[in-house]
């Protein structure tokens, strides 16, 4: 298990090749050891992530961390999906205030170069 300075329960969600909701939902599913009955939709994650009777071992007392990582993509490919999923994280966290999302900048230089080759930083 994995801890933070605050002794929060770290948990990273990566979105790398996801492409579609139901590729999200899978991921979040696995990374937080969600039960069976997960709904797959998006008021289900909602309502699991703000619930500390299903949060990963050790998060319940202490709060949670969920570092979403190699996002850009998926980001680039369903923004309207994308944007749900960053008010769904917002929503959970706004209801738990033990809950944090925090979304990893980074990733592989492809993310980082736009259309006409231009980097984010030109």
């Amino acid at each position: 298990m994995t801890y933070d300075l605050t002794d929060r329960r770290v948990v990273p969600l990566d979105l790398d090749g996801v492409t579609d909701k139901a590729g999200l939902m899978d991921r979040c599913a696995r990374a937080l050891a969600l039960p069976d009955w997960f709904g797959r939709n998006w008021d289900a994650l909602a309502d699991s992530l703000s619930d500390r009777t299903v949060w990963p071992e050790g998060a319940a007392g202490r709060g949670l961390l969920l570092v979403v990582r190699g996002w850009r993509a998926y980001a680039d490919a369903r923004p309207q999906e994308w944007a749900t999923a960053q008010e769904v994280f917002a929503e959970a966290a706004e209801r738990d205030p033990a809950l944090t999302v925090a979304l990893a900048v980074g990733g592989s230089a492809e993310h980082l170069t736009d259309r006409a080759g231009r980097s984010d930083r030109d």
